[in-house]
């Protein structure tokens, strides 16, 4: 048979692997800032767009968005055109994607800073930039699916596996998750509201961090790791396995997020039973990349390459083991809201991504410019500097976990706590942020070493733009028997995605109808009311300044965490707290204690110092000060959008009432700035001052089940 000629498209490859290097280093500096302001607030520069608060969400899209996503997409573009033996379905559609990619990652870089934030972890971008992405996906999808279908290649190898399940999965969750309504151009709420927002999130988010950060990386490695080691795959049946093993059991993980939270019982029992059985796929991916390399670990040891790839699968291997232990509710109940989380999620970032990421820049780069790796001694130190950095920024995170835990929930034997006031334990650990920092540091180092050998390597060779290529054409032959089911799916690329859906799609159905349908999974409290108008402003400066970063709205049932943030009341977090929550704002961490009950416990005046001059009114204190809340109006002007919007999702603001809104609101604005003016003696306080929306709000958490508590009592 003859055979066809053609060229593999190297120029896009090319662009995605500069795109990754530049906004690598730059997410990667990012990120080391915002660790040096955890024990060094001046690294907050006393600037409204530089706080932990708004450039953290820009440490996560960089790296998670820009740095890895561009990487996966580098990955995708080469290995599917050898794989398939053809060159991409459409030059047109690859620039287009990479453009438009490139372009989202820029409105991040800008929305983000400015306080444009929907809150949402890992989906914190506004409603224009969501709606972007989605048109983006579909051009990426669109070209990878038609290249798949003009293959010359009969069957798809377990990398094109991965690939299909990627963009299947993240399309799906993209969109479910994005459900919003539009305020303004870009100021939106989230469809769902309190925990139902809740699970939807982090249905989205687990698995944002399966299907974006794992499986195209699988995919990747079952490409890049025979071929840098120059061996087959360990085991084609345990592929077959570990694929669809992993893609149908990581979809129901999402609610192992939400232990002890106000979510349904059942969907937290669902979550761990499967987060556990994650454990199986997850190994049998990582052990078949180690056997792979099975008569190959001499040249691990002389071979940088190999050194990253080996090292990221390990990393792999115990980030998903590690994961599925913390979702068993007496390891999470140590674990969860303390840094031990913020270590385990860098060692799946920067162990199992960033490795493998370096590992698969030092294999292509020499060969897509036609020559060797500069300096192979380079690549080694890179090797050793960034696994120190890794060490350095884990080990202490999993101490301070451990130290925040014991700390917070230590009692004296009179019953007491004895650590009550929070910033006791963030003062403990502020060594280990220290440390972190320094890790980081090493990390960064080791990646600006790589981009000096990578475009010392460039520069000696010669790019090949189009590299010539040559295969025999696909014969349309009956694929209807011999080779076993698996071998004659792969043969039949829409029926493989669709077979994907439905994979994908049974856990999140069964997790979520019931949710939303039966009304007992959401019980309702009488004296839980809508915020007021000035309150409602008050919530989104609140997001806007990234306060869900450090602090939580969710107090779990321990008798520490009652007794802590609740002393009087002695109420855990219920789930009618939050019904007209949009968006829910349980957070992740605490850097900060728990503001779930917040409300009346300090008078105004404490609030208003306190976020002008936060380590005056709690020394020690490493939160930022915030001036610009004391210059800055709250505008009036969208009051009542919001008040509409928010009524359309199920608020029962009454009919007409945006047109009165603002008249509650300087009514409830004019008394606090009054209280504190009697305070201040003196100083006047401008009622639409956003410091006074922004105390409203805080005033109001926790008054509601206070109120139903009093009349219970009545």
């Amino acid at each position: 048979m003859e055979l066809e000629k053609f060229s593999y498209d190297n120029k896009i490859v090319k662009a995605f692997i500069i795109a990754t290097v530049i906004f690598g280093l730059v997410g990667m500096l990012v990120g080391l800032t915002a660790a040096i302001q955890l024990f060094y607030p001046v690294f907050n520069f006393d600037l409204q767009y530089t706080t932990f608060g708004r450039i953290r969400p820009l440490h996560t899209n960089a790296i998670i968005f820009a740095f890895v996503g561009n990487a996966m997409f580098a990955g995708i573009y080469y290995s599917m055109q050898r794989l398939l033996k053809t060159r991409m379905f459409s030059d047109m559609l690859s620039w287009i994607h990479f453009w438009g990619w490139q372009l989202i990652i820029l409105a991040a870089a800008i929305s983000l800073p400015l306080g444009y934030t929907t809150s949402k972890e890992y989906a914190e971008l506004e409603w224009p930039i969501d709606i972007a992405i989605t048109v983006i996906w579909v051009v990426f999808g669109w070209n990878m699916i038609g290249t798949i279908l003009r293959r010359r290649e009969k069957h798809m190898y377990v990398a094109i596996w991965f690939y299909i399940a990627t963009f299947v999965t993240v399309a799906v969750l993209h969109i479910v998750n994005s459900f919003e309504i539009p305020v303004s151009f870009m100021k939106s709420y989230s469809w769902y509201a309190g925990v139902q927002d809740a699970l939807v999130q982090w249905w989205y988010g687990h698995n944002a961090v399966a299907f974006f950060l794992t499986t195209p990386f699988l995919g990747l490695m079952y490409y890049f790791l025979p071929k840098a080691a120059n061996r087959p795959v360990y085991s084609y049946r345990l592929s077959i396995v570990h694929f669809w093993s992993l893609i149908f059991i990581y979809i129901w993980a999402g609610p192992h997020h939400l232990l002890y939270s106000t979510l349904p019982d059942w969907a937290q029992s669902l979550g761990t039973v499967f987060s556990i059985m994650l454990i199986a796929p997850s190994w049998g991916g990582m052990l078949n990349g180690l056997f792979t390399l099975r008569g190959a670990w001499d040249r691990v040891r002389e071979d940088p390459v190999l050194k990253f790839m080996v090292v990221a699968i390990t990393a792999y291997g115990m980030a998903t083991l590690e994961g599925p232990l913390l979702s068993l509710k007496n390891i999470n109940a140590i674990a969860h809201f303390t840094d031990w989380i913020v270590a385990h999620v860098h060692v799946g970032g920067l162990g199992w991504n960033g490795f493998l990421i370096f590992g698969i820049l030092y294999w292509v780069v020499p060969r897509m410019w036609g020559t060797k790796l500069y300096s192979t001694k380079l690549a080694n130190i890179h090797f050793w500097i960034g696994t120190l950095g890794i060490i350095f920024y884990a080990l202490p995170m999993y101490i301070a976990g451990v130290v925040q835990s014991l700390m917070w929930k230590e009692f004296n034997p009179e019953g007491f706590l004895v650590y009550k006031n929070f910033l006791e334990t963030t003062v403990q650990i502020l060594p280990m942020y220290m440390l972190r920092a320094i890790g980081g540091g090493l990390y960064l180092t080791g990646a600006i070493i790589m981009t000096y050998n990578l475009i010392k390597t460039a520069y000696a060779g010669s790019f090949v733009a189009n590299e010539p290529a040559e295969a025999a054409p696909l014969v349309k032959t009956d694929t209807s028997s011999g080779g076993g089911w698996h071998h004659v799916l792969e043969s039949k690329p829409i029926m493989f995605s669709a077979l994907t859906l439905i994979a994908i799609l049974i856990g999140g159905i069964v997790e979520m109808v019931p949710a939303f349908l039966i009304k007992s999974n959401v019980p309702t409290i009488a004296s839980v009311k809508p915020y007021t108008p000035l309150e409602l402003h008050g919530r989104d400066i609140y997001i806007r300044e990234g306060c869900v970063g450090c602090h939580s709205q969710l107090v779990r049932p321990f008798r520490s965490e009652v007794e802590r943030y609740d002393p009087l009341g002695g109420e855990y977090s219920k789930s009618g707290e939050y019904v007209y929550d949009h968006p829910f704002l349980w957070g992740s961490k605490r850097t900060g204690p728990d503001l779930q009950r917040v409300g009346g416990k300090y008078n105004d005046l404490w609030h208003y110092n306190h976020m002008r001059y936060p380590d005056v009114v709690s020394t020690g204190s490493i939160m930022p000060a915030y001036p610009w809340l004391y210059e800055q109006f709250v505008d009036l002007s969208q009051t009542a959008p919001k008040i509409k919007a928010l009524r359309k999702i199920g608020v029962p603001y009454e009919e007409g009432y945006e047109a009165i809104a603002n008249e509650h609101l300087k009514i409830q604005a004019r008394r606090i700035s009054e209280n504190l003016e009697l305070e201040l003696e003196g100083e006047e306080v401008n009622p639409e001052l956003e410091i006074v929306a922004l105390i409203a709000y805080l005033q109001r958490l926790g008054t509601d089940i206070k109120a139903s508590k009093t009349a219970e009592n009545q």
